[in-house]
This record gives C-alpha cells, sequence and structure tokens, in this order.
C-alpha cells in the first residue's frame, strides 16, 4: 500500500515511482513472450518507417502473462490506494507493450486522456532498465492540473502551451527494470529518444476504478478488483 505522502506525491505532481514492484521472473516471462510475438510479427503490432515491429498492442488478449502482470496483487494494491477497492484496467486505451528502438524520429508531448472528470491511472511496467541514453518517460510535473485540451498528442501545437514554457520544465524518470511507473492520464509526457542499438522494453496500461453511475457492462473494461455495483439515483430500491 501506498504511505500518505506517496499519494500526496502523486496527487500534486501527477506522477509517482514504485521500485521493485515487479518480480525478476514475471518480468523475465513477460520480455520473452514479447520477442517470441515480435520475431512472428504477431498481430496487431505497430511498425516504424523501417518496417520494424516496435509495439504489441492489445496485450490483454494475448497470452496470460499479460493479464498476470495487470493484476499482479503488489500492483493492485498500489492502485488501490489511489483508486479505491473496485479497479478496471481497460482494454481501449494503452493495453501494448513497447520497444522503443532507436529512431530518427522523435515522441510528441502528449497526455493519455482529454478532460479530468474522467481520467486514467496509466501504469508503466518497464522490463528493462531506462535512463537518459536508451529513452526514459520524460514528464513535466503538475501539468495534470493545467486546463484540458481537446486533443492527445502534439500538445506543444496548442498556443497557450507553447507559449507557457512549460515543456522546458520537462525531468527524465530513469527507472529500473521491475519498478512501475504510475502517472495522471493528464499529465504532460513522452517518451525519450533510444541512442543504442539496444531495446527499452515496457508495458503500459490503463486503470479506472469501476465507475458506479454506469449500470451496463463494457466490453472494453475488466473488473481486476473488487465489484461493479451500480449506485445510480434510478436504481431500484432493495
Amino acid at each position: 500500500m501506498l504511505t500518505r505522502e506517496e499519494i500526496r506525491h502523486f496527487r500534486h505532481c501527477g506522477y509517482l515511482k514504485r521500485p521493485d514492484a515487479l518480480p525478476p521472473a514475471l518480468v523475465a516471462e513477460l520480455k520473452e513472450t514479447i520477442l517470441t510475438d515480435r520475431a512472428a510479427g504477431a498481430e496487431p503490432v505497430v511498425r516504424d518507417e523501417n518496417g520494424r515491429v516496435v509495439r504489441l498492442s492489445q496485450v490483454l488478449d494475448r497470452a496470460p502473462v499479460f493479464h498476470q502482470a495487470a493484476t499482479h496483487p503488489p500492483l493492485l494494491n498500489i492502485l488501490g490506494s489511489l483508486l479505491g477497492p473496485c479497479i478496471e484496467v481497460v482494454k481501449n486505451r494503452h493495453n501494448h507493450a513497447t520497444l522503443n528502438l532507436a529512431t530518427g524520429t522523435r515522441d510528441t508531448y502528449h497526455r493519455d486522456a482529454v478532460q479530468w472528470s474522467r481520467s486514467l491511472l496509466s501504469a508503466i511496467l518497464y522490463l528493462e532498465d531506462t535512463n537518459l541514453e536508451n529513452g526514459c518517460t520524460q514528464i513535466v510535473p503538475g501539468s495534470h492540473l493545467l486546463p484540458g485540451l481537446d486533443l492527445l498528442h502534439k500538445v506543444e501545437e496548442e498556443q497557450w502551451v507553447a507559449e507557457s514554457n512549460l515543456l522546458s520544465q520537462a525531468i527524465p524518470v530513469p527507472m529500473s527494470a521491475g519498478d512501475i511507473l504510475l502517472m495522471d492520464g493528464l499529465v504532460f509526457h513522452r517518451i525519450g529518444p533510444n541512442y543504442t542499438q539496444n531495446t527499452r522494453m515496457s508495458m503500459t496500461l490503463g486503470y479506472h476504478s469501476a465507475d458506479e453511475l454506469r449500470p451496463e457492462e463494457d466490453p472494453t473494461r475488466i473488473i481486476v478488483s473488487g465489484t461493479r455495483t451500480y449506485r445510480g439515483n434510478d436504481r431500484k430500491p432493495n
């Protein structure tokens, strides 16, 4: 479980690092499975401008080890400190494994959600060490408290963002294999450039608290902790 200080840091800064959250055996199995699917070109995948597989999409529909990682009990305990006891993992945002190979293109700053009223908790599970050389995540602390934008990517093209000098305040967030980075979905962030010839492998998932105002089941959500309980004021009395 998170301490009060960790929870406050997440709320205030929009991110939190948790070291050694995944056991080495689970990290090794995830890496092996990702490399196997990459070698086979197992769809759906994303390829770069050179045709190389750089991302495996829809990992929760692949080998069981991905679901095992998404429901790893220590991870759910950490999430429970921020989201409460009833948690859903989403299938239509993130739900991918990234290799982050060296490339001539540069990732743009982006958000993982557009508005605070239904934001997202992003969890990046690092399967290899990440640093300035191989492209660690870069974050603008506190940017989740800024106004919403009607776009996810290339937030630097928004005029008030470009004029604010905010993106120059970004900090790199190096992590070790087995660490997990939690981010508020509204935080400005991007993947750093990889200057090496190796991968920088990670798995990214999105979580919500179970929506108490949504009565129907949603195939894009998987309940991973607790239950879905509808609390709308139009529900029939017991």
